[in-house]
């Protein structure tokens, strides 16, 4: 029976459906039997397009009007050959060729690894379900959920998969995603009878859906595409994601850098076809190839995907410092954060929730210790003696209703003290066991039902029986829970509320929160009939017990990570639940706020109009007592302000804040589902201190895409100018008098494509991943209107550009007999190799220049390894191309004597000392 499909579920009892699949509800499945069904049936998961082959994916790399444009050469190339009468071999056909298949590889083995990066960090992301089995709560993926599973939901779950439910309470679902329906279904167990339309069975729940408020628990009956989301599911990969800004920014500029290139292609070959006396296919041929290997070199047509690679790795990067970027989008954002909105309660602060004041009408006892061991701490009332009598007895029933209005368990494992659940609500179980000893104040209650907490009502309420009859318990913010109390307890004796009792209690809430405590108020009242509806209507009449004060220490990085977002122009502001003095003074403490700072809550924020909200977002950094919507008015404030937000949530009503905030940051350990699919960021960490780092990282990772753009683009740039100005001066320059045929140039065809192959790729790969040079945090915010390139990069990649052009050609006339300066002696073939290999070198040093516009290249000349083994490597391959006989014969070169190296070397290094001199010179006038 357990192995077959279970029909129309909502039509059946529980028991039914319990045992149709084999399952006891009470302990859930066996390991064993779950990970048999796994097999059996398959991971919980939609179908989606099949990955592409990979044979498909490398002749993608073919697919670039660059890519046609060379391939057309190699067609003309063999053409010119056949002409001429086919002698030999057609050896720039198969060079242009083979360069062709180098640059496919590397393409293809670049986007493999952007891929496989993207791939790590789905995996790191994956949604997670609460299961019941053997007896145990586990958290599993939740493509892992076989059916027969019992599942544990909570407000902020996400829905793994079909389930039928058997325990709600005040449970309801948002099921927008799958019927439409806006508002959130309230959910019951009750069998239901009939026909019954999707969106109306209310005993079940629906994976893709969410939990947006109450608990309960369900017996999963369909997985995969077998549920109803995978019945209606269209294939999740047939549409692709849209190019990020930056990646439309840079494909935008390499096709304007192209019409440029291509124009200044047909005026070099317009230029040799006047100047020149063509003769023969061949000579065209020359003039052809040079014009398209010269808009193939100029053009970086690896960018896009050098640029995936850097994102791709960045992010990996960042996911070792417990950042977890969904999405390579988020991290162009990350660079520019003005303002980060903090939650404080595990973010800025430790999530070590410890209870050490008992607050009750006869006194206050004070509990010893921090953490969740309940062993060694110490109760004491307020002159440090033994707590008895009343003050015992009214302590007690403290914690111990605190206890039973309670989700949250606290266990030992391997002699460790862990917690499942709220760690505020963890705080009480651990102070009953240090007050008590042991668990037994909360022993023999059994719960009926629960109205559970949300953040708009700041209380929780559970209907409890017990020997002595059935009880209503509450908890919650002091303030707000008094409004329901009417009476309070002193002892064993219960007492009218008048208003002077209320501003004592009231008073010791302003106390203890001036201390930094987070308080939390205790009530009770004896059940009624009435009670059996379980909503907020029963929360009145309530007698006030006491309340507790929880202190949750500041982690100690987080002052520091915020001196260090005020140092890089990132306003840091709090926004919290809690009291508005706590709030205040706690951010004073980690130095947000200056001492006298005053707290705004979301009372007052409720009562603003657009300008007033305006005024007040500018100035005040501290907010208390916030519901969901009032973070939803801070980000829109600043958003309006020209801010870009990062703001971070853990809740199911944060989800809003976050997907509207520029930078949604979702708590990985605290976070609920539905939030973490909201956030563009996950912190594994939960810490502040984490959104610092990965905002430096974010900084970094944009300014090494700057890095090597600016290395690319003046490269390029530099072929460019050499060969327009070499052909427009070949006369006065003698290139004329030494000419082989009828057409001069200063660099070969081949010999452009090689300077691209073994130029561009490696070093500008290493310098995406390049530590930093500049410090990134000494400035502001970059805006998000800037461009990647500014119009100040441009001037420089112009001038490099012009630099190297000028080296090149003058390293040409050195070599060569008759040219402008008198002691060359050498043949053309000698000064183009020369000129060659320079051009090269000078590439090469250009990547030491491009790591920084103001700091000098040997600052941090030895950091970058990867950079050092790339430029190596380069060198290696130019001797070889310009010593190996058949290397020789296939790019045009001749062998160099030691000598001739040296000067190509010294030569080459002007580009480097030019750029020292511009950039002392810079830094003397102290320009920005």
């Amino acid at each position: 029976m357990a192995n077959a499909p279970v029909a129309d579920p909502h039509n059946l009892t529980v028991e039914e459906v319990a045992a149709d699949l084999g399952v006891d509800p009470e302990r859930g499945l066996d390991t064993a039997e779950a990970e048999r069904r796994l097999l059996a049936d398959g991971p919980n998961e939609l179908r989606s397009t099949p990955p592409v082959p990979a044979w498909r994916r490398f002749l993608a790399q073919f697919q670039d009007a660059l890519i046609y444009l060379l391939l057309a050469a190699v067609v003309i190339s063999v053409v010119a050959w056949v002409i001429e009468g086919a002698h030999g071999v057609p050896v720039d056909a198969i060079v242009i060729a083979l360069i062709v298949l180098a640059n496919a590889v590397l393409g293809f083995v670049q986007e493999n690894r952007a891929a496989d990066a993207v791939a790590a960090l789905r995996g790191m992301t994956e949604v997670t379900t609460t299961v019941l089995r053997d007896g145990k709560q586990h958290r599993v993926p939740s493509h892992d959920l076989v059916r027969g599973d019992v599942v544990i939901l909570a407000e902020g779950d996400a829905v793994g998969a079909d389930a039928r439910l058997f325990e709600a309470g005040a449970l309801r679902v948002a099921e927008a995603s799958l019927t439409g329906e806006s508002e959130a279904v309230h959910k019951h167990p009750e069998q239901l009878s009939g026909t019954v339309a999707l969106g109306d069975r209310v005993n079940m729940v629906f994976k893709g859906t969410a939990v947006a408020q109450g608990v309960g628990r369900a017996i999963v009956t369909h997985t995969g595409m077998h549920s109803q989301m995978g019945q209606i599911a269209t294939m999740l990969d047939s549409t692709e994601s849209d190019p990020t800004p930056l990646t439309k920014e840079v494909n935008s500029l390499g096709r304007t850098l192209g019409i440029a290139v291509i124009a200044i292609a047909f005026v070099v070959m317009a230029t040799i076809f006047l100047t020149s006396d063509i003769r023969t296919a061949s000579d065209a041929v020359v003039v052809l190839l040079l014009g398209v290997s010269l808009a193939v070199a100029a053009v970086p047509e690896g960018l896009p995907a050098i640029l995936s690679v850097v994102l791709a790795v960045g992010v990996q990067r960042m996911a070792k410092h417990n950042a977890i970027v969904k999405d390579l989008s988020s991290v162009e954002t990350l660079g520019s954060a003005s303002v980060i909105c903090s939650d404080k309660t595990g973010t800025l602060t430790k999530s070590e929730m410890t209870v050490q004041r008992i607050c009750t009408p006869s006194g206050m006892v004070q509990l010893s210790g921090i953490g969740y061991s309940p062993e060694g701490g110490r109760a004491t009332d307020a002159r440090g003696g033994e707590v008895t009598g009343d003050l015992l007895t009214e302590a007690q029933l403290v914690l111990a209703y605190g206890s039973l209005a309670n989700d949250a368990q606290l266990d030992r494992q391997d002699g460790q003290w862990q917690i499942q659940g709220d760690p505020t609500e963890a705080a009480f179980l651990v102070a009953a066991q240090k007050l008590v000893g042991s668990t037994a104040i909360v022993d023999g209650y059994t719960r009926l039902g629960q109205v559970p907490f949300t953040s708009e009502r700041k209380k929780m309420s559970v209907l409890d029986r017990s020997a002595k009859g059935a009880r209503v318990l509450s908890k919650g913010a002091p303030d707000v829970l008094l409004a329901n109390c009417t009476q309070y307890r002193v002892g064993d004796d219960v007492h009218d509320l008048d208003e002077q009792m209320r501003a004592t209690i009231l008073g010791k809430v302003e106390e203890l929160s001036a201390q930094a405590y987070r308080t939390l108020g205790v009530a009770y009242r004896i059940a009624e009939e009435a009670d059996r509806a379980l909503d907020d209507s029963i929360e009145h009449d309530l007698v006030w017990v006491g309340m507790v004060g929880i202190i949750d220490p500041p982690r100690s990085e987080a002052g520091a990570a915020i001196t260090e977002a005020h140092r890089a122009g990132i306003r840091v502001m709090m926004i919290t639940g809690d009291h508005p003095v706590t709030a205040a003074k706690i951010a004073t403490d980690l130095g947000i706020v200056r001492q006298g700072a005053r707290a705004r809550t979301g009372l007052e924020l409720d009562e603003m109009d657009d300008v007033e909200l305006t005024e007040t977002v500018r100035r005040t950094s501290v907010y208390a007592r916030v519901a969901p919507q009032n973070k939803l008015q801070i980000v829109d404030a600043l958003q309006a302000d020209g801010n870009v937000v990062a703001m971070t949530g853990d809740g199911v009503n944060d989800a809003p804040a976050l997907k509207t905030a520029d930078i949604g940051v979702a708590m990985g350990v605290t976070g609920t589902e539905v939030t973490k699919e909201a956030g563009n960021m996950i912190l594994a960490d939960d810490n502040f201190a984490t959104i610092v780092t990965a905002v430096r990282q974010g900084r970094m990772i944009f300014d090494n895409i700057r890095k090597f753009l600016r290395y690319l683009l003046s490269s390029n740039m530099g072929e460019v100018m050499a060969v327009l100005f070499g052909v427009v001066l070949a006369g006065v320059l003698g290139l004329t008098e030494h000419a082989e045929g009828a057409v001069v140039v200063p660099l070969l065809a081949t010999q452009i494509l090689w300077i691209n192959l073994v130029t561009d790729s490696g070093p500008a790969l290493a310098m995406g991943i390049d530590p930093p040079v500049d410090d990134v945090m000494s400035r502001k915010p970059r805006r998000i209107t800037d461009r990647v390139v500014s119009g100040r990069m441009w001037l420089h990649v112009l001038f490099l550009g012009l630099v190297m052009a000028v080296l090149m050609l003058a390293t040409m006339d050195l070599f060569l007999e008759g040219g402008l300066i008198t002691y060359g002696h050498e043949d053309l073939e000698t000064a183009r190799t020369a000129a060659f290999t320079v051009m090269v070198l000078m590439q090469l040093f250009n990547a030491f220049n491009a790591r920084s516009p103001r700091h000098s290249a040997f600052s941090h000349m030895f950091s970058n390894k990867w950079l050092w083994a790339a430029v190596l490597l380069a060198v290696v391959l130019q001797v070889a191309v310009v010593h190996v006989p058949f290397l020789q014969t296939a790019f045009g070169t001749t062998g160099l004597t030691w000598q001739q190296w040296l000067i190509c070397f010294g030569i080459a290094s002007i580009v480097l000392w030019v750029e020292e001199v511009r950039k002392a010179i810079q830094r003397l006038i102290g320009e920005r």
